[in-house]
């Protein structure tokens, strides 16, 4: 199985037209005010105009009002939302579109049993616990925490870049990958070597899967 891959964070048309070109499978655009790599919906709505068909366009939400998220949705033809803060499943469904939920893994916490709780997630995001950051931490957590039975449906995210996320798909099997600083040139701005690196250490991974 071939792992899909999220290029999260961008902020720059070139940028989203680059990872298109490179073959991702998803683009992420961060809608939380505080994070160096946010984006408001009119800027949102430019760089969906770069995004094909057949790529999907995540928005990245932490502990939003629906009204906000709905004000978005009106502006920007999001394909899914990523719910990154500290939302119960009913925060996360009603509004149409196939949704994923973070957890910030550290030991302690049950991933099965979170699983069992965002049952109606497409998918769970798995990234590196911080007391203070909403993700974006760019530090990798323990691979051996997550659950073999489960590995196959989650995305893998949290300290990836372009020098691990081989053995990282070796290792974990994931069904997707998500990485945002591990190819920043600085926090926002992609750089177009790092990604196409990363792309390759994708396809290297799933050579020995």
């Amino acid at each position: 199985m071939r792992t899909r891959v999220k290029i999260c964070g961008l902020t720059r048309v070139e940028d989203v037209r680059a990872a298109v070109a490179l073959g991702v499978d998803a683009i992420g655009l961060v809608f939380y005010p505080p994070s160096p790599r946010a984006v408001t919906p009119a800027s949102a709505a430019r760089l969906a105009d770069a995004v094909p068909a057949f790529v999907t366009l995540v928005g990245l939400f932490v502990d939003a009002e629906p009204a906000t998220i709905l004000e978005t949705l009106d502006q920007v033809p999001l394909g899914a939302l990523q719910f990154h803060g500290r939302e119960g499943p009913d925060d996360c469904v009603g509004y149409g579109l196939p949704w994923l939920k973070a957890i910030a893994v550290r030991p302690g916490v049950d991933i099965e049993r979170e699983a069992e709780r965002y049952a109606g997630a497409a998918s769970l995001l798995l990234d590196t616990f911080d007391p203070r950051l909403a993700g974006g931490t760019g530090r990798r957590f323990d691979w051996d925490l997550v659950p073999p039975a489960l590995a196959g449906s989650i995305v893998l995210a949290g300290g990836l870049e372009p020098g691990n996320v081989a053995e990282a798909i070796r290792r974990v099997r994931p069904y997707a990958v998500d990485v945002s600083g591990g190819v920043e040139s600085s926090k926002g701005v992609k750089d177009q070597v790092k990604m196409q690196d990363f792309l390759t250490g994708v396809r290297d991974g799933d050579q020995s899967r």
